[in-house]
């Protein structure tokens, strides 16, 4: 939810300052570290020191964050993340909503 509020309002600064917003993709082996960097890596999350380094968990709470982690383990122990996102894993690059702000 913060993200989208963080996008509306780079939406309303770009017309504010008359500039334009263009998506940013994400590769699939990028290696920056934030949330969206393990788009076609799930497994990536599943590493306690991965997930230290991204700040959408301390936002959501550890509560939520050991949910998630239970639920994405059984999703790719059992090949139900797999098949679920079987047409990610052909992408080079995703949309994901990271935009860059041109004036």
């Amino acid at each position: 939810m913060r993200a989208c509020e963080v996008l509306a309002s780079v939406t309303e600064l770009a017309g504010a300052i008359g500039a334009r917003l263009e998506p940013v993709l994400i590769p699939w082996d990028c290696a920056d570290g934030f949330f969206e960097a393990y788009w076609r890596r799930p497994e990536c999350y599943l590493d306690d020191s991965v997930r230290r380094g991204i700040s959408v968990w301390d936002s959501v709470g550890p509560d939520v964050e050991q949910r998630v982690l239970l639920a994405l383990r059984g999703d790719l122990a059992s090949g139900r993340w797999a098949e679920r996102n079987r047409d990610l894993v052909a992408l080079e690059a995703a949309e994901l909503g990271a935009r860059l702000l041109i004036a």
